[in-house]
């Protein structure tokens, strides 16, 4: 089984000029009872911030943050100390746990800011909130599937409070690869950039795919595809 979420039908929210938001889940004032989520997966942004913006000191709790960068760097600081700036194709994740606060800005003076920002449930409420970030070169992700988070944190990808498994691509044109599903789980596959086919479905920039009941998929590059993959139970 396979639901294709098309990119324009996600919720899309605008403030004052330097954030412009795509919502493929129910969010702030964005809400559709039909999309609340997927599994532990509860959101995924699409963000565009303009230079020298950004979200000023703001709180979360009991939950799994991980900001992935397409575009530009994000300056990030909390309340636990950390101070630090994430590049393309590098990942921050943040154990919100028994709280944490932080700011992210687009230092950048000439460049806008391209992001996916993601909530995972965590798997245990409470927990004591932490912050790592890595990079992963384009190398590591080129026609492959590269793992950036995962409950255990293997194959060098970050640790996270929740059986997950976030992979990314970047798939050239005509490449292909494939990817084999565990029983029971769930994979929702969404795109930044490009255009592939999923066993044979076209999904384009911005679209999301949820694929259930199925033991393998094909992944065909139509143009070249930057795509992030979540392996749920």
């Amino acid at each position: 089984m396979m639901y294709l979420r098309k990119s324009d039908e996600r919720g899309y929210a605008e403030f004052g000029g330097w954030l412009k938001s795509y919502h493929t889940f129910s969010f702030s004032d964005y809400y559709d009872p039909q999309f609340m989520g997927y599994r532990d997966l509860r959101v995924i942004n699409q963000d565009w911030i303009a230079r020298s913006s950004g979200f000023p000191l703001h709180p979360h709790r009991d939950m799994e943050i991980i900001t992935y960068v397409l575009q530009g760097e994000v300056a990030h600081k909390d309340s636990l100390g950390n101070v630090g700036q994430i590049k393309a194709g590098e990942i921050q994740v943040m154990h919100a746990g028994t709280g944490i606060r932080h700011s992210e800005f687009n230092p950048s003076s000439k460049e806008d800011l391209r992001l996916f920002q993601i909530w995972l449930l965590p798997d245990v409420v409470g927990a004591e909130p932490g912050y790592t970030q890595q990079s992963f070169t384009r190398a590591e992700k080129l026609n492959g599937l590269r793992l950036l988070a995962s409950k255990t944190g293997r194959e060098g990808s970050q640790k996270i409070n929740q059986d997950v498994d976030l992979y990314a691509s970047v798939l050239e044109q005509g490449s292909e690869l494939e990817f084999t599903l565990r029983e029971g789980r769930g994979i929702w596959l969404q795109l930044a950039d490009g255009e592939i086919e999923v066993n044979g479905r076209r999904v384009s920039s911005g679209d999301g795919l949820v694929i259930e009941d199925e033991s393998r998929i094909k992944i065909k590059g139509i143009r070249e595809t930057e795509f992030l993959l979540f392996d749920l139970k």
